[in-house]
């Protein structure tokens, strides 16, 4: 039998971090840092499903989680999967791989436009289109991404770029960034709109706005996102999958950024029926 293969292992992460600061932090702090990441716990479910992988990967996660997902509007999604696929981001883990599931049940493939973090869970890269959003893209990961756009494959986003925060007295995303339209252009991909319903725990929330007070930059509530995906244990997650917009519909009306905001208030006005579909 052969021993257990440690995929996230924060210890090596930081000493390879290229900081002394960070890689010389004392093996307790280390300790507590893996396991506010849930570190065994994701490393136990890779294990179990180290010969799953893409598409059969999804499901294994979703039972061993026992998320029961609802879909409105399944009906919704094109037989043509050239389409970017935007959703909110209200969770950070499990609506990746819900939207992913979703996509690659219809379609049979993806690729996703997610944090190079996910490279870490080799079971879903063949799913990834990585981007470094803390450092900013290199030119190699643009050629890359321009490369996936004028593939026939369906691509995810979540425009937002960041978990949905509290803005305004809501739960929501921030502004959305207007790539997605700038590209819905140039490759001629229509827009499917996505929500997620729900939110994240008080003590995400409660991280970001301690840290804001304070003026901290770093977004240190991200360290909580795995145990976020484990506290949906259980849970219900409602998804509504809107009508395709038709690329053409971005005209000079409006810039890149005002249709990126017109498609988010879509987004966040759909709303759910009673025709719903469960997914596994």
């Amino acid at each position: 039998m052969t021993d257990p293969v440690k995929y996230i292992d924060i210890k090596r992460v930081l000493a390879g971090s290229g900081s002394k600061r960070l890689s010389s932090l004392p093996d307790f702090i280390t300790g507590i840092i893996a396991k506010i990441i849930c570190q065994d716990e994701m490393n136990r479910i890779m294990n179990k499903y180290s010969d799953k992988i893409g598409n059969k990967f999804l499901p294994e996660v979703i039972k061993e989680l026992k998320i029961k997902v609802e879909i409105t509007g399944e009906e919704n999604l094109p037989e043509n999967g050239r389409c970017f696929f935007v959703a909110n981001h209200p969770f950070g883990i499990l609506d990746g791989l819900i939207l992913t599931r979703i996509i690659t049940r219809k379609y049979g493939s993806v690729k996703a436009i997610a944090n190079e973090a996910f490279l870490y869970v080799p079971q879903l890269r063949p799913f990834i289109a990585a981007v470094n959003v803390f450092d900013g893209s290199s030119r190699d990961y643009l050629q890359a991404l321009e490369e996936v756009y004028q593939q026939d494959v369906p691509i995810s986003h979540f425009p937002s770029g960041e978990v949905s925060r509290r803005y305004h007295g809501k739960f929501q995303d921030c502004d959305w960034q207007k790539s997605f339209i700038t590209k819905s252009i140039t490759s001629q991909r229509d827009v499917v709109p996505i929500r997620f319903e729900g939110r994240n725990s008080n003590l995400f929330f409660f991280i970001y706005i301690f840290r804001n007070f304070f003026g901290i930059k770093a977004n240190i509530e991200l360290i909580l996102l795995p145990s976020e995906l484990f506290r949906k244990k259980g849970q219900t997650i409602r998804v509504i999958i809107g009508k395709p917009i038709p690329w053409q519909t971005f005209d000079k009306s409006h810039s890149h950024f005002e249709w990126a905001q017109r498609v988010k208030t879509i987004v966040y006005n759909m709303k759910s029926c009673n025709t719903k579909v469960k997914v596994a």
